[in-house]
């Protein structure tokens, strides 16, 4: 795998960005419009990908703007936050076969360009050693997408993780598999206990994240976020230490920020968001 040593442009950024948005649409087409500017720029971009409900609007998004010819992934590659383990091969809640589902296939993304977690496989440390290294070769992730669990997680690096981790087998909360029943019927006995994920340490060295969380589920992780400590409790506050990461929310996914109203009048300030 040849390492991608184009840059991207850098901005300097002095603080976390925090950007409202009516709704989860408004909020994926501004996503969109960034990942669109970032491949014109640099064709041969990192993309990193994430699963759940809140990513879905960017996909969306973005399915829209290939299809108007805006954008080309063909040299471009993609890596996955994180796999489950313990789903048979080819399962179609593997997070594998998510991304190919929701947004991969519609794209002029090479299949063998997006990357993901090896979880079929008798040592899954080495797997994920060697996808740490891989994402290394690769020359790093130059915008990573996202999401927030209600109880802080990023990727599946679940409260108590190592706030300096790299891609390792973790064990899933009883929370984060209830939230992820939904995917498999409703049926908790479903859900892997265990999955392979990027760790903290392994996200914090992409490029550009941003992180779009919506809904009033949200609103307690979002405010920690934002506004809390640095703790292993809500592992997502790891990214206040992140010299390049916009949060981008809704409505009810921001009613907890106390400094709401700095937060409007700032996003005023930054000309890169404009949906277009």
């Amino acid at each position: 795998m040849r390492r991608r040593e184009e840059s991207y442009r850098e901005v300097a950024v002095d603080a976390m960005e925090i950007i409202i948005q009516p709704d989860p649409e408004h909020a994926g087409d501004l996503v969109a419009q960034e990942i669109v500017r970032l491949f014109t720029e640099k064709p041969t971009a990192v993309l990193g990908l994430a699963t759940g409900s809140s990513p879905l609007p960017i996909y969306r998004a973005l399915r829209r703007r290939f299809e108007a010819g805006e954008v080309s992934f063909a040299h471009g590659m993609a890596f996955t936050l994180d796999e489950y383990v313990g789903l048979p091969y080819g399962h179609p809640e593997s997070y594998r076969a998510v991304i190919r589902r929701e947004i991969a296939d519609h794209l002029d993304l090479p299949p063998e360009s997006l990357t993901t977690p090896q979880p079929h496989t008798d040592d899954l440390d080495g797997a994920a050693a060697a996808y740490d290294q891989a994402i290394r070769d690769a020359g790093g992730v130059d915008f990573q997408i996202l999401g927030i669990g209600e109880n802080g997680h990023i990727g599946f690096n679940e409260p108590g993780v190592s706030l300096g981790s790299r891609t390792h087998v973790g064990t899933l909360t009883p929370s984060t598999r209830e939230a992820n029943a939904r995917f498999f019927e409703g049926d908790l006995d479903q859900v892997p206990t265990q999955c392979i994920t990027q760790g903290l340490g392994t996200i914090m060295e992409a490029r550009q994240i941003v992180l779009v969380a919506t809904g009033p589920r949200k609103a307690e992780a979002i405010a920690q976020l934002v506004e809390g400590g640095v703790s292993q409790k809500w592992p997502a506050t790891i990214l206040q230490h992140h010299p390049r990461t916009t949060v981008i929310v809704d409505e009810e996914a921001a009613a907890g920020l106390e400094l709401l109203d700095h937060y409007r009048a700032s996003y005023g300030a930054v000309p890169t968001w404009r949906a277009t």
